[in-house]
């Protein structure tokens, strides 16, 4: 073997555990051969303490540690996890100086992208549910580690060679399961312990890069989640003048690529409605309750002041607050037809913590709501009014497209793109990708970034795809029933054409025998059946003993 050093981890799937100890065997088997020192690292899982006696019955919150290792009891389901790391350390005590075993205890691993606790993530990232489940009383204490601390210590263990062959690979956390709220599989979900690292702490000089623990550093574990798994928001805003169809272009990108659709009325309806919620459900002495109920008040009074409209600071107080959600922060969003003016997309999208003390442009905007798509939808004004007056009279009504108000809107958009700064600017100074009307969307703006459609709907998908196979085998099946039907008529045609013919050639070959045998039955009735006859008279008179003979012996008599 041409490897130095064989790391097998075992924390994923049992049937790592029967491969692992093969390998540990055969080196052990073959060490006397090895033309240098070779190290074997086991990456076991802290399962193997699930059921350890507390050190201390007194005080239940003393830590352990890896330097009492030989008191582990393995939690039933890991019986053979510990197996396996004893027999490797054992392996590894025949001769160090040739093979070397190291086990390295590591706890549930957290961090690019996830593995254990993938399915909690991404019930957070759906936004499907209102709590992601707890299983049992949450109080349990679950040791972790993120896996490039893990790898760290890996590499410590290989540059370093440690005495002790037995170490812990924890971070210095102690969660409980309600503080995670994050783990999926139910054995390790009732793991309680809290352990320290101890030999790590002494032996290795490591730059960590989560020591405090998931719950500390969810922000940059949530990042690595979406970074590793390709879950990234796609932020996109359609802009252009009123009935130029930005809405039914919003509908097709969201039914393809899963993103939410805002809208200025949808928005501020579902906020007005989220305010009055509160206020109806209040603690009056609650800080966040009274700050509600001042935004709601501001809300309704601009609204009466302004024609059922809202100033521009409240609009974009409103939309800000949308688009910082976690359903728009996690699976993107469409922005339907705002902003409207440079101002406005500059207050939208202004990060007042960035721009502090920074006045350019690009380092001033809010990255987690900007854009990364503008899509400019044009047309003529003529075809726009065509267009308007061509739509059903709901679709106006609810529009407010009347032709009044339809071309003041339209007045004030072309006013407002004749200026020097308009959105379209606004979105070209911070590099935007600006996308006109006539290329190819999809194409442009990649493929999507999320989960895909959900279980009902892929089986909504599955159903709709059988009843078309359905459909489609019912109709080849009475296409091939009329085919058979139309076959079998052709063929009883030709079954009796053919046997008409064939009846007509048997007779023509009955009567051209009849005519070829006429002057044979002519010539045996008149020549042969006389004389034979008589021959037969004068046998049967004589009775000899062979006819034949007698027939051909004595012809005289027989002549005619």
């Amino acid at each position: 073997m041409d490897c130095d050093v064989v790391i097998y981890n075992i924390t994923q799937h049992a049937e790592q555990l029967e491969e692992a100890l093969w390998a540990v065997s055969a080196l052990h088997d073959k060490m006397n051969h090895f033309s240098g020192p070779k190290m074997f690292i086991l990456v076991s899982t802290v399962m193997t303490w699930a059921c350890s006696k507390p050190i201390d019955p007194d005080d239940p919150e003393l830590p352990f540690t890896d330097e009492i290792f030989w008191r582990r009891r393995a939690h039933p389901n890991f019986k053979h996890h510990i197996d396996l790391e004893k027999r490797v350390v054992k392996m590894g005590k025949t001769n160090r100086k040739l093979f070397s075993t190291y086990v390295v205890a590591s706890g549930l691993q957290y961090g690019m992208g996830e593995q254990i606790f993938h399915f909690f993530f991404k019930m957070s990232w759906l936004g499907q549910e209102q709590r992601v489940p707890v299983f049992g009383d949450g109080k349990n204490i679950v040791p972790t580690v993120h896996i490039k601390d893990l790898a760290s210590v890996v590499h410590n263990v290989i540059e370093h060679q440690p005495k002790p062959y037995y170490l812990l690979a924890v971070d210095q956390s102690h969660n409980t399961m309600e503080e995670i709220v994050k783990v999926m599989e139910m054995d390790s979900l009732q793991v309680n312990l809290r352990l320290e690292a101890v030999h790590i702490k002494e032996l290795f000089s490591m730059e960590w890069s989560c020591e405090s623990g998931l719950v500390e550093n969810m922000e940059q574990v949530v990042e690595e989640f979406r970074q590793t798994r390709g879950m990234l928001p796609l932020r996109v805003c359609v802009v252009g003048p009123p009935a130029v169809g930005k809405s039914s272009v919003c509908k097709q990108i969201c039914e393809h690529y899963r993103l939410h659709h805002i809208t200025l009325k949808e928005t501020i309806t579902e906020t007005i409605a989220q305010l009055e919620f509160v206020g109806n459900n209040s603690d009056p002495e609650a800080e966040n309750d009274e700050l509600a109920a001042d935004l709601l008040f501001s809300l309704k009074e601009s609204m009466e002041q302004n024609g059922g409209l809202l100033e521009d600071h409240l609009l974009v107080k409103v939309l800000k607050h949308k688009l910082m959600s976690n359903p728009c922060k996690n699976q993107g969003f469409i922005l339907d037809g705002f902003p409207k003016t440079y101002e406005q997309a500059k207050e939208l999208f202004s990060d007042e913590e960035e721009s502090e003390g920074d006045t350019s442009m690009t380092s001033g905007h809010n990255r987690r709501i900007t854009p990364e798509f503008v899509l400019v939808l044009d047309a003529s004004d003529s075809f726009l009014r065509d267009r308007v007056m061509n739509l059903p009279e709901r679709v106006v009504q609810e529009q407010n497209y009347e032709q009044d108000h339809f071309l003041q809107k339209l007045i004030r958009y072309r006013e407002a793109n004749m200026e020097e700064e308009t959105v379209v600017n606004f979105f070209d100074e911070l590099d935007v990708s600006l996308l006109y009307l006539g290329k190819k969307i999809f194409d442009t703006l990649g493929p999507p970034r999320n989960y895909g459609r959900s279980i009902e709907e892929v089986k909504k998908e599955e159903r709709r795809k059988v009843e078309e196979r359905m459909r489609r085998e019912e109709q080849e099946r009475a296409k091939e029933e009329r085919n058979e039907e139309e076959e079998a008529r052709h063929r009883a045609a030709r079954w009796d054409e053919w046997t008409k013919h064939l009846e007509e050639v048997r007779q023509q070959e009955e009567e051209l025998l009849e005519v070829q045998s006429a002057s044979m039955r002519s010539y045996l009735m008149e020549q042969v059946m006389p004389i034979l006859s008589r021959g037969l008279m004068e046998c049967c008179t004589a009775r000899p003993h062979d006819p034949v003979d007698f027939l051909v012996q004595h012809p005289a008599p027989v002549t005619p």
